[in-house]
């Protein structure tokens, strides 16, 4: 069974303690918009390695592509204020 863009949410809201969650994908391939204050002072590799390990072993063996972006509150906040 493939996952939904519901399962690989549920999957990293179990793990990741999100202010905001968005994933989007077919069931192969995934979008993810993802803010969380566990990224704060962290580079982008750090982020997304914060992401796979909430995945675990669930992004070798179900999920085959996310694309994600990772915020800190702050940095969405800012998204936010620009798209008025």
């Amino acid at each position: 069974m493939q996952p939904t863009p519901d399962h690989v949410r549920q999957y990293i809201a179990e793990h990741l303690d999100c202010e905001h969650l968005e994933v989007y994908g077919d069931g192969a391939h995934f979008e993810a918009l993802i803010v969380s204050k566990a990224f704060e002072g962290q580079n982008t590799l750090a982020r997304h390695r914060t992401v796979y390990q909430a995945l675990g072993d669930r992004m070798r063996a179900e999920i085959h592509a996310l694309s994600m972006r990772n915020l800190t509150p702050a940095e969405y906040a800012a998204t936010q204020d620009d798209n008025g």
